[in-house]
């Protein structure tokens, strides 16, 4: 785009303008008084996600990025708007996602008076994306948006922010240099690794286990990681953001590591003799939860040196991990089984990884087994038919609460991505982040698996957006408010009367209207027939709410093995 002497009626115009050349077509968002931002994305033809929570605008920004790939927008108001939105700044940069935030901001010429919503709010979001910036002058509109958008691909992409003042805003911007385009990213041929450490560990592993993190998500064209993993005869598990970044149906895959893996997995976990973590953080729910790491090398991989931890021995290497699997698969390839650990042992771990498949594929039928012979609805039996009725191309989108873990570590597919929050785990990320994923994927179904306090946090940006930008579908795990602290409460023995984190009873309330679809099952029987009643409603472009009372007691088992629960 190289266009010369622009003139713009205000700072808005400029930067959709720019959005559009970003090839950008949605933006989410609670503007502030000022409506001329809907005005410039009207008049570009880009469409505008209203909310009614910027906690919520920042949670589909961010779903949508992490669904995509692509740019998202989130645009705010000032002063308590911004630091509404602080929380869903903090997930979208833990979760890594490409985030424009454009918030407006107090005059210059009144900084510093007391006015009307003034705030620093640089100083409030700095420490929360990864370039934070008030631009002072007209004149600095265009770069300013340019270099935001720049930074928050990457890599590492994150969410960047973009301040722009009242009278800023309403100044006519004259463009007088050629616009500047998006940066020409570079070509990349796999060629021989160098010999080192982490090609050295690979070589000398006779039970290795490949770990896939959320930074690989959008970066397995072809299969890398799965082809890597053979070569390596690998076992293959992901952290719960890596979900949806290999396919799910492969021999070797393992499920999600850690604190959500099944018991079978756990014991071959501990056995491994190296862990290659690529593009993913090695916090506690991995490393710590459940599944015990052996005393073991870990080759990390991440381009992100703020994601290599210094907490575990072995290579860490500094790189995109895409191209570290393309490199290092050649260079086992030329091996020609030379230095690769002798036939025998790896013919035994492949057979290991098949027997920990078996064991764990007879605990879901067990676990099957024994909630059918219970008169209420059971999370396992209510996932299988999630998962029988699923789609090809499916999102699971998810929380992270007490009875809504079951979805990391019981079987439903992940055919079209997983979205997850990140370690910080926000309260109602899932809900919201299902609008922007499904914006993201049209053509996908999008199940959100949720808690009722997630729902209530997220319910009124869910009505709002059913006319619109339908098409999810909510199963809402019904406990009466927050699982997981009711749980610890009971395991340390207090009162539940003076601390009722949950109250069985009716399920909460849902907005009702002719773009919903509400049902509240109770029914073993109608369970599949109300599920795809609900399948074809979205598909029409309606939301559908499946609401599900569950009983205290039906806790993933790899969370009560954990002891962190009531046993």
């Amino acid at each position: 785009m190289t266009r010369a002497r622009k003139r713009y009626a205000d700072a808005w115009s400029a930067i959709v303008d720019l959005l559009v050349a970003h090839e950008v077509d949605t933006c989410f968002g609670l503007p502030g008084d000022d409506l001329e931002l809907l005005r410039a994305l009207d008049a570009a033809g880009l469409d505008l996600v209203p909310c009614r929570d910027q906690r919520n605008a920042m949670y589909m920004a961010t779903g949508y990025a992490l669904q995509s790939g692509r740019l998202a927008v989130c645009a705010l108001g000032k002063g308590p708007a911004v630091t509404h939105a602080a929380t869903g700044l903090l997930e979208a940069r833990e979760s890594g996602a490409p985030v424009l935030v454009l918030a407006a901001g107090a005059p210059e010429r009144r900084r510093g008076s007391g006015g009307f919503q003034e705030l620093d709010q640089i100083a409030v979001v700095a420490p929360l994306v990864r370039w934070a910036h008030r631009v002072g002058h007209p004149d600095r509109v265009v770069p300013a948006t340019v270099t935001a958008m720049t930074r928050a691909a990457g890599p590492p992409s994150g969410p960047v922010y973009l301040e722009v003042p009242d009278d800023v805003r309403t100044a006519e911007v004259v463009v007088t240099e050629p616009m500047p385009t998006p940066p020409e990213p570079l070509a990349f041929a796999v060629a021989p690794v160098t010999p080192g450490p982490a090609l050295a560990a690979l070589r000398a592993s006779r039970r290795p286990v490949v770990l896939v993190g959320g930074g690989m998500r959008h970066r397995n064209d072809g299969g890398a990681v799965e082809g890597f993993a053979e070569r390596l005869g690998a076992a293959l598990f992901t952290t719960a953001s890596g979900r949806g970044a290999v396919d799910e149906h492969h021999p070797l895959f393992c499920g999600v590591a850690g604190f959500y893996a099944a018991a079978p997995f756990r014991e071959l976990w501990s056995s491994c003799d190296l862990v290659v973590s690529l593009a993913g953080r090695l916090e506690e729910t991995v490393a710590e939860g459940g599944s015990p790491w052996p005393r073991v090398p870990v080759v990390q991989v991440n381009l992100d040196p703020g994601g290599l931890s210094a907490e575990f021995a072995g290579p860490r290497v500094l790189g995109d991990a895409r191209h570290a699997v393309l490199g290092w698969s050649r260079a086992l390839d030329e091996d020609r089984g030379a230095a690769l650990a002798d036939a025998d042992a790896r013919d035994a771990w492949s057979k290991r990884i098949a027997e920990a498949r078996a064991a764990a594929s007879r605990e879901v039928e067990a676990e099957l087994a024994r909630a059918a012979a219970l008169p209420e609805i059971r999370v396992a039996e209510l996932l299988a038919a999630l998962d029988a009725t699923a789609g090809e191309h499916h999102v699971l989108v998810q929380e992270n609460g007490l009875q809504d873990m079951w979805s990391y570590g019981f079987p439903f597919h992940a055919g079209g991505g997983s979205v997850v929050p990140s370690e910080q785990t926000p309260l109602g990320f899932g809900a919201a982040a299902a609008i922007g994923v499904k914006r993201a994927a049209p053509g996908h179904e999008v199940t959100a698996f949720i808690g009722d306090g997630a729902f209530l946090a997220a319910r009124a940006d869910i009505a709002v957006t059913a006319a619109s930008h339908g098409g999810v579908l909510y199963v809402v795990l019904c406990n009466g408010g927050y699982g997981w602290l009711d749980a610890q409460r009971a395991r340390l023995g207090l009162d539940a009367e003076r601390h009722a984190f949950a109250r069985r009873g009716a399920p909460p309330p849902v907005v009702d209207g002719p773009d919903l679809h509400h049902r509240v099952l109770r029914d073993k029987a109608a369970l599949t027939e109300e599920i795809l009643a609900a399948r074809r409603f979205c598909s029409q472009g309606g939301t559908a709410v499946l609401m599900v009372p569950v009983a205290p007691d039906d806790v993933l088992p790899a969370v009560r093995d954990a002891e962190v629960v009531p046993q």
